[in-house]
């Protein structure tokens, strides 16, 4: 009798860690992973309606300038009511902050961590090219750097903030490569580390003339650039 009872007992502590002839676990468990489901859909609708509200924003940035955009109109953009705007950005200027730390931001982050410190300096410029002409001059992140150039002198607080979150970044670590590339030898002087803006006055120019003379005489940006550095370092070699 006492070994029965110790299998029984057995039997009741397998079907127990099983879940067998224990309702509530077995009710538990679905309903947790219901839950779960349920809050990774409404986080998906949330992200959702977020992307589009600053699609939207860019949209009417872009058309409207920041001065004349309206919250109604990003509203009715991204097809959401007005008041949902604010659940995820405080104000328009937080709204045109995040759009540029959206669109932006992680392209920085990439340049900061990107390997180049031990590349050559001519290959380091070469990719920097390479990054503008198809990261920025290619995409609608274009359109935010003319928005800055544009909006910047009347809203001098998203002037700040894009130097902060963007300028002040790449400036640093572009003069860190250019510092190395004169310790190394590879240039001349040290022009281009004290003023890094140099090797990227180009793709201002760019955005300026694409906004203002495109319409009229398009620009082929890549060579335009690569100009530039022949100036800057030298002309390619053949090989």
């Amino acid at each position: 009798m006492v070994q029965v009872a110790i299998k029984e007992a057995g039997r009741r502590k397998a079907r127990a860690r099983k879940g067998v002839g224990l309702p509530e676990a077995r009710q538990q468990r679905p309903q947790k992973r219901g839950n779960q489901r349920g809050r990774d859909r409404r986080s998906d609708r949330r992200a959702e309606r977020r992307e589009a509200i600053l699609a939207a924003a860019l949209e009417e940035f872009s058309v409207r300038g920041f001065a004349a955009t309206r919250l109604d109109d990003v509203a009715r953009r991204a097809g959401v009511a007005k008041g949902t705007i604010y659940l995820y950005f405080r104000d328009k200027e937080s709204l045109f902050q995040e759009l540029v730390r959206a669109m932006l931001s992680p392209l920085v982050g990439a340049i900061e961590a990107a390997p180049m410190r031990d590349l050559p300096v001519r290959a380091v410029a070469e990719m920097i090219v390479d990054l503008f002409v198809n990261e920025i001059y290619g995409t609608r992140r274009k359109d935010v750097i003319r928005l800055i150039i544009a909006e910047g002198p009347r809203f001098p607080k998203l002037a700040e903030f894009y130097y902060r979150e963007v300028i002040a970044r790449v400036l640093a670590a572009m003069r860190a490569l250019l510092t190395k590339a004169v310790e190394r030898g590879e240039l001349a002087h040290d022009a281009l580390a004290r003023f890094p803006q140099l090797l990227v006055a180009p793709g201002l120019v760019a955005i300026i003339w694409s906004g203002l003379f495109e319409r009229f005489s398009p620009l082929d940006v890549r060579e335009l650039m690569r100009a530039h550095l022949d100036l800057l370092f030298g002309e390619r070699s053949a090989t």
